[in-house]
């Protein structure tokens, strides 16, 4: 396992399995990559689109091997595992789902993980096509 990734799980068991849980399941997904900072792992392609943290606030009354997962989705995720919803940009909303042990990433866990995947993607690609102008299209094939 990545040294980082330990340091930041604080190599306690529980949250090693829920880790190697959630990265099999984005690992299925498709290619991705992910970055460990001080106050979390985050997965991206192209945009981040998962993370986990051990987000105090959040995890004051749960098990200390409770992680959040927060998931980038195009909407509201109405879902019972959603403890927490927000908008932080219109059209993009920060979804929190409370993990202690590697089964609460279950079917309906495993399906959003895949929607905020795609919507990642399509964000991704969106976002490139909106950071070039016609002109700077047209240049870009008359040099070729």
């Amino acid at each position: 396992m990545d040294p980082e990734v330990l340091a930041f799980l604080g190599a306690h068991p529980g949250r090693i399995a829920l880790f190697e849980r959630v990265e099999a399941v984005i690992g299925a997904l498709g290619p991705s990559e992910y970055r460990v900072s001080k106050s979390q792992i985050a997965w991206k392609n192209p945009l981040n689109f998962a993370f986990l943290s051990r987000n105090p606030r959040v995890l004051s009354r749960q098990p200390e091997e409770a992680l959040v997962l927060t998931l980038g989705l195009g909407r509201r995720g109405t879902e019972p595992c959603v403890k927490y919803a927000g908008e932080p940009y219109p059209g993009r909303w920060t979804n929190r789902i409370i993990l202690t042990r590697p089964e609460d990433v279950d079917e309906t866990v495993q399906a959003l993980l895949g929607e905020a995947y795609c919507f990642s993607r399509e964000k991704g690609r969106r976002k490139k096509r909106e950071l070039l102008s016609p002109a700077a299209v047209q240049r870009i094939h008359s040099h070729y």
